[in-house]
């Protein structure tokens, strides 16, 4: 299947309606940026004259030069029983400074009715003035077709007597809503082989998500000949959110054929998703298909072993194409050659006839049992293989520890709580006796190594180590508060980012136990360097 189809990016108006997500004009700015780099064909930036946000970005895009996609501005048909020329929303987008205007229209009679509260004759000419009229001051005119395909089920006839009201007006594209998202793709095609006998002008698809279809009426309507499809940077949207661009676009290329972006654009994805989800301030969605991070996880032992001998046997495609990776996973469902193909992405030298690859393998096992998990540790999983090689400790003569205490006290003086821990470690032979200060204990037990081993490990960067998440999970419900928990830590150093674990049915020595391995995983690092 070979055809041209539009990326029509719509992350800044219709992705940022999404709960929890609240870009500044700062970062609208920069994702725009970001989006024109990537190679998209459209990039909606809001509604100007609907909040000051949007207002302001608007002003700002004017001293953005954009190099390959067009900033579209976004709004509605003109008011019922107003004069086109006194529209507040359409006299915003023509002042917007955007030459391209995406205006809605209501297509399903219901609306033009009981929200509109007008004629559908009325709402007929709406959408042929308000076209005309931005048709006369900017370059290109997008009519969206709210809620076209439930307006279509309910009055067909009235559904495309809209689209030829936007089509006799001169729209350059006419894209058909699925604002409720509960159309299926069967019904998506049906529909579109229908109007496709009526219309003359090119026309699009903007899909939502309430039925988990969004990104498969897309493809449907494309194959039914869209030329530009609307979505999503991420799937953001309201409620369900939208259809998924980072679903879409690799689907486009890789699957049917479509060149919509270059080779060095599509390896880029990933990167570009983790940038809005950044500026969103919300975490990755690790089961994204293409670009998640468990996208090409394996974690079964016959998958592993399948995937050694050939990539095809468990990978649609290869990962390294829209800048991905693959990820072998330990845990106790592995095998031996996860542990093998494993090691070999960590760099440590194990074969199939290593001694210590059984022991290995059951220890995994062992701990798995007991409530470890690696599939979010991979340093404790390093640390573990390493151990189990001869001459660790000498080679890279790392600290050990001995023991540690922790106090809390809550003073009537101090608004909070504080914590006092102090920990015996020994290294290179010498034993060493700290204290620290910290919000929490397991602060306080950082504070407190932190404190000596810098001595003993200068320009290793362990000054530059955070803790960037730290999770507990409660593993023996039943036990109560003698229940057995595993902590699970994310550290990192503004270059690297790396997770440790620890379980114990006391929640400090499991976090005793992820915090040294961390700081023990650093220092490996160092001295491989």
């Amino acid at each position: 299947m070979k055809t041209k189809v539009q990326l029509y990016d719509t992350t800044l108006r219709d992705g940022a309606q999404a709960e929890d997500v609240n870009f500044s004009v700062e970062d609208k700015i920069r994702i725009a940026r970001k989006l024109d780099q990537f190679g998209v064909s459209y990039i909606e930036g809001g509604w100007p004259g609907s909040n000051p946000r949007d207002v302001e970005f608007f002003k700002e895009m004017k001293k953005v030069k954009l190099k390959k996609a067009k900033l579209a501005a976004f709004g509605s048909t003109r008011r019922a029983n107003m004069r086109v020329k006194d529209d507040p929303s359409l006299k915003a987008l023509v002042s917007s400074g955007a030459r391209v205007a995406t205006i809605f229209g209501k297509t399903w009679d219901l609306h033009v009715l009981k929200a509109l509260k007008t004629t559908l004759a009325e709402n007929l000419a709406m959408i042929e003035d308000s076209v005309l009229f931005l048709k006369e001051h900017l370059d290109e005119v997008v009519y969206d077709a709210e809620h076209f395909f439930d307006g279509y089920k309910a009055n067909p006839d009235y559904a495309v007597q809209t689209l030829l009201a936007a089509e006799g007006a001169g729209a350059d594209c006419l894209v058909l809503c699925d604002t409720n998202g509960g159309t299926l793709p069967h019904e998506v095609e049906e529909i579109i082989a229908r109007v496709k006998r009526v219309i003359a002008t090119p026309f699009g698809i903007h899909a939502h998500n309430d039925s988990e279809t969004a990104v498969a009426n897309s493809l449907a309507a494309i194959r039914m000949g869209a030329v530009q499809v609307h979505g999503t940077i991420n799937g953001y949207g309201e409620r369900c959110g939208n259809a998924n661009l980072c679903t879409i676009i690799p689907t486009l290329k890789l699957k049917l054929g479509i060149d919509c972006v270059s080779d060095a654009s599509l390896s880029r994805l990933r990167d570009l998703s983790r940038y809005v989800d950044e500026l969103a301030n919300l975490p990755h969605r690790k089961r994204q298909p293409y670009i998640g991070d468990s996208a090409f996880a394996h974690k079964g032992g016959v998958h592993v072993d399948a995937m050694a001998k050939s990539s095809l046997t468990y990978e649609h495609i290869t990962p390294e194409l829209v800048g991905n990776r693959r990820r072998i996973l330990v845990s106790d469902m592995a095998g031996k050659s996860n542990i093998l193909q494993k090691a070999a992405e960590l760099g440590i030298p194990l074969k199939k006839d290593s001694p210590e690859l059984a022991g290995i393998l059951k220890k995994v096992k062992e701990l798995e049992n007991e409530g470890y998990e690696f599939e979010g540790a991979e340093g404790s999983l390093e640390l573990l293989m390493l151990r189990a090689g001869r001459g660790y400790e000498s080679v890279f003569n790392i600290f050990d520890r001995i023991d540690y205490r922790v106090f809390t006290e809550k003073r009537k003086i101090d608004p909070h709580p504080l914590s006092e821990a102090t920990v015996t470690v020994e290294v290179g032979g010498e034993t060493e006796h700290t204290a620290g200060w910290g919000t929490g204990p397991v602060n306080a037990l950082d504070k407190a190594l932190r404190k000596v081993l810098p001595r003993y490990f200068p320009g290793k960067g362990l000054e530059d180590v955070r803790l960037l998440d730290y999770k507990v999970r409660v593993l023996t419900a039943a036990e109560g508060t003698a229940a057995r928990v595993r902590v699970l830590i994310e550290s990192g150093d503004g270059r690297n980012k790396w997770g440790t674990v620890g379980v114990s049915e006391n929640v400090i020595e499991a976090s005793w136990q992820a915090l040294v391995d961390s700081i023990e995983y650093k220092l490996l690092r160092a001295r491989k360097k």
